[in-house]
């Protein structure tokens, strides 16, 4: 089979991207090598999860599963040498843990599924790549779908832990969970509403990373203030920083500090501003430019080095890509990689900041500020406030509209949506989709801002805090009858992760867009709408009449 993948928003045509490369600028081969390297992650969890009812635990094995998942994120790997060495180590790990449960007593099934026991040496990895590359194997395509949902929602919490992970925070019933429902894939004797629990289990696990996260930044940090970000530049020589991984800022700013180089940050590492012990730093200088599908117009006209510290890489231009470096689990041909950090010690970001010295300053591209800090902490300090503002009818409502960006010019609709919405809502935002409307001047209600940012894809958990905090004050059952209304936004596998906590909250009548899933079937998609409610968008042209569907 040649390529088949459909895990992101934009894939072709609304169905999958197929030939070559992906949309997102992938090879046919990485797309193999990855589809390999997770079948193999299968197997790992079918003996690993058998292995634990042991007393069994292998933290090289956890750490591993979890790094494998996250590398298959769209737009974090595009190299074939990173997947081949990961599959060589996945075979390792494999044969490992199937040996230690067998020492402890296990006994192998009769038949094992062909994840457990495929082995090959590199010559026969293509082979087999594109023997199992496409679409997840299933026996149906109602089970097919709900896989999908699982998987992508995988990669979302892999990326989470993973960045929890690097600040010292784990929570090993992630693990455990993680490769319970990879194993599950081995089950084909799993009924529909076996699965669906599943799913739910995923969204579960979802808020448990997420929370877990939010801790980490927090207790390591300090919790987000709310802080004006400058969107204009000085006349150093500068380091544009983008991602999401903040401890890599933080050690980033240590180390340039007092050498004449300023930090700025790009597209979700802007929220970096609002935490106490990162925004102390005087050489943290601003955000530049917006969403990440807009860098390679704002990696050129930065002029200095750019650090990308996890997924949201484009395929870079030959005018930046001398200057352009990865760190973590991101990989690309021909970009310098900062290597990860050893025990007990920070990663070397010399070789940037020399290079930084040696460019001309950034050039200004906007000027002004946008305010960040809306985390559930600041939210609800302001809770009497906002509470009041509701019952005296100042706020009507309150919409969620987190996410992700994208390059579609259909998301134009989001930055109508905000700008027409009623004077008396107010925006609750998370993530990267919050570039189309966050330098709009929308007000604000009684001191409150309408648009309220709570920080990364990952601080969505902020929302679901600020709407059960809510429910709570107003004396509700059901979060569902609170004045909030959910326009969400989809790219990549965290924002589906984002959308199965909501649905395992309880969340109903989520509106996803700006195209649902192409992983849906219609069995799983009807589900979705009779029992949650899950609608999608209109187009440009009737924002009106979705803003009264929305508000009535």
């Amino acid at each position: 089979m040649g390529m088949f993948c459909y895990q992101c928003q934009e894939t072709k045509g609304g169905a999958a991207c197929t030939g070559k490369r992906g949309i997102c600028g992938i090879s046919e081969n990485c797309v193999a090598l990855q589809d390999l390297t997770l079948h193999i992650t299968k197997g790992i969890s079918f003996f690993s999860t058998k292995a634990r009812e042991k007393g069994i635990e292998n933290d090289e094995l956890n750490r591993f599963i979890i790094e494998a998942l996250f590398e298959t994120i769209t737009n974090v790997v595009f190299t074939e040498n990173t997947s081949m060495a990961r599959i060589t180590k996945a075979l390792e790990l494999r044969e490992e843990i199937k040996q230690a449960y067998l020492n402890a007593g296990g006994v192998l099934p009769d038949e094992s599924p062909s994840c457990a026991t495929w082995t090959g040496t590199q010559d026969e990895y293509f082979e087999k790549a594109r023997s199992i590359s496409g679409q997840i194997d299933a026996p149906d395509e109602d089970t097919r779908s709900l896989r999908a949902l699982i998987n992508y929602g995988l990669k979302g919490m892999a990326a989470y832990t993973d960045h929890a992970f690097h600040l010292g925070y784990e929570d090993k019933n992630i693990y455990s969970f993680t490769q319970k429902a990879l194993a599950a894939f081995t089950d084909d004797s799993l009924s529909f509403d076996e699965n669906v629990a599943l799913v739910l289990e995923t969204g579960k696990f979802g808020v448990d990373a997420m929370a877990l996260l939010d801790k980490a930044n927090t207790e390591t940090f300090g919790v987000p203030e709310i802080s004006k970000v400058n969107l204009g530049v000085v006349n150093n020589p500068g380091i544009l920083i983008s991602g999401h991984d903040l401890k890599d800022l933080d050690e980033l700013l240590k180390q340039s500090q007092n050498t004449g180089v300023d930090i700025y940050t790009h597209g979700e590492m802007l929220p970096a501003h609002s935490y106490p012990l990162l925004k102390r730093y005087d050489h943290l200088k601003g955000n530049y430019g917006g969403s990440w599908h807009e860098q390679k117009k704002d990696f050129e006209s930065f002029n200095g080095p750019v650090l990308l510290t996890t997924n949201c890489l484009v395929p870079p231009k030959n005018s930046y890509i001398d200057r352009l470096y990865t760190t973590g689990l991101v990989r690309f041909d021909g970009v310098t990689h900062i290597q990860d950090r050893k025990k007990s010690e920070e990663k070397d970001f010399s070789s940037i900041i020399a290079k930084a010295k040696t460019c001309s300053s950034p050039t200004q591209i906007e000027t002004g500020e946008i305010t960040v800090g809306f985390a559930h902490g600041q939210v609800l300090a302001l809770a009497d406030k906002v509470i009041e503002a509701v019952k005296s009818g100042a706020v009507k409502k309150f919409v969620v509209m987190a996410g992700c960006d994208g390059r579609m010019k259909h998301r134009e609709y989001y930055t109508e949506f905000a700008r027409k919405l009623p004077s008396d809502t107010i925006i609750l935002t998370a993530g990267c989709a919050k570039y189309r409307y966050n330098k709009l001047n929308l007000g604000d209600i009684e001191g409150i801002p309408r648009v309220l940012d709570a920080g990364q894809c990952n601080d969505s958990y902020s929302l679901a805090i600020i709407a059960l905090k809510l429910k709570e004050a107003f004396g509700m059952e059901d979060i569902n009858d609170l004045p909030i209304v959910y326009n969400i936004a989809w790219y990549e596998q965290k924002a589906v992760l984002v959308l199965l906590s909501l649905l395992y909250l309880g969340v109903k009548n989520i509106h996803l867009g700006p195209t649902l899933p192409a992983l849906l079937s219609p069995k799983v998609l009807s589900l979705l709408v009779e029992t949650f409610g899950i609608g999608g968008i209109s187009t440009v042209a009737t924002v009106e009449e979705d803003i009264k569907n929305f508000l009535k």
